[in-house]
């Protein structure tokens, strides 16, 4: 059977409980990351420093009594506090990959899932049901941990609370410092306890370096062909999807973003047309989940009809969000890459110099 066109706008994706608490897993573009294959550019001693880091971490949380042990046992012993790690650093310099590889040898059970996913789970399935999901798990990452509001830094201060309590283990990243969160959006100063609370729970070992993806980052470059992109992709049987700007972002609007993974779900490559520059801030954020999830996925999300510096406007980049948008655009930009390349029959040269194997 000929391979078919769809359109994400057009797909149905009901929010469900149950698939949310599914997807506290790796995304298949970080299942594979270990320590072995994350590869440190000895230029910046930083990055070996941190892989060193992160094996104590876990030689740590694997020695330590564990609360739900203690809470099974016939002693009920009271659980020890969960242990935190939280790697600090630009884009592309290995976070997220050293974060799947502390996920992969981590005892089990364990969890995994975005800030954004995080946040959006709690909103999901309510704070109590979330704090009893979560305590069953040694440790739980958590990639590109960021604090959007007050409400977040409540909530998230809260639920950490309840699950350090209980003896679960933390691992996060992030490209700003724990006592800094919050910082340039809204008025950090009032809610300080609650930040630097969040800050104690956490060692935090900082990583050095360039984004990996720089070498062939280049926001300026034309705008994508569509036409020719569609046609590739048709003739290698790869599943597409082609939306338009605007009838994509409504269906973002209409989606929980908890489901957005569910959404891309076996696509190969989703092709959107007439892209524009963003106006609305509530919809360039919900589009920078998309990205995330089509980076993580491996789908390739290709944005034509603008070139990428044109995406976001000169006030979102210069703001709060400019680290968001800012991940988001060297996502965009390796995801038009890969795309590019494996459907031109080529193998992609991939991170494979020193620095990180893979980034967040």
């Amino acid at each position: 059977m000929a391979p078919q066109i769809s359109s994400l706008s057009e797909r149905k994706v009901d929010f469900d409980a149950r698939a949310a608490v599914e997807l506290l897993s790796p995304p298949a573009r970080f299942a594979g990351t270990s320590f072995q294959n994350y590869i440190p550019n000895r230029s910046f001693p930083s990055q070996a420093e941190a892989v060193a880091a992160c094996r104590e971490y876990l030689e740590a949380i694997a020695s330590a009594p564990s609360g739900r042990r203690g809470r099974l046992s016939l002693r009920r012993q009271a659980p020890t506090q969960g242990r935190g790690i939280y790697l600090d650093g630009g884009f592309g310099v290995g976070k997220t990959h050293l974060l799947g590889a502390i996920y992969r040898e981590a005892p089990s059970p364990k969890a995994y899932l975005s800030f954004v996913d995080l946040v959006n789970f709690v909103g999901a399935i309510g704070f109590e049901r979330a704090v009893q999901e979560l305590s069953r798990y040694v440790l739980i990452a958590v990639d590109e941990f960021e604090l959007d509001d007050p409400g977040e830094t409540v909530l998230v201060s809260s639920l950490l609370d309840r699950l350090a309590s209980v003896g679960v283990n933390l691992a996060a990243t992030s490209n700003t410092l724990p006592d800094r969160l919050g910082e340039g959006r809204f008025a950090a100063v009032d809610f300080m306890r609650e930040i630097q609370g969040l800050a104690a729970r956490f060692e935090v070992v900082s990583i050095d370096g360039p984004d990996y993806r720089h070498r062939r980052l280049n926001l300026a470059d034309a705008e994508a062909d569509e036409m020719r992109l569609k046609e590739q992709a048709l003739a290698g049987g790869e599943t597409i999807t082609v939306d338009l700007f605007e009838a994509l972002l409504a269906k973002l609007a209409a989606t929980h973003p908890v489901m957005y993974s569910r959404l891309i779900q076996g696509v190969d490559l989703a092709l959107v047309e007439q892209g524009a520059t963003f106006s609305s801030l509530d919809a360039a954020l919900r589009f920078v989940v998309l990205v995330d999830r089509a980076y993580e996925t491996g789908t390739s999300l290709v944005v034509g009809g603008v070139r990428l510096e044109q995406l976001f406007p000169e006030s979102f980049m210069k703001g709060g969000y400019r680290k968001k948008f800012g991940r988001a655009l060297s996502r965009l930009s390796q995801l038009r890459e890969e795309a590019e390349a494996r459907l031109s029959g080529l193998e992609g040269d991939g991170p494979a110099d020193e620095g990180a194997a893979e980034a967040g």
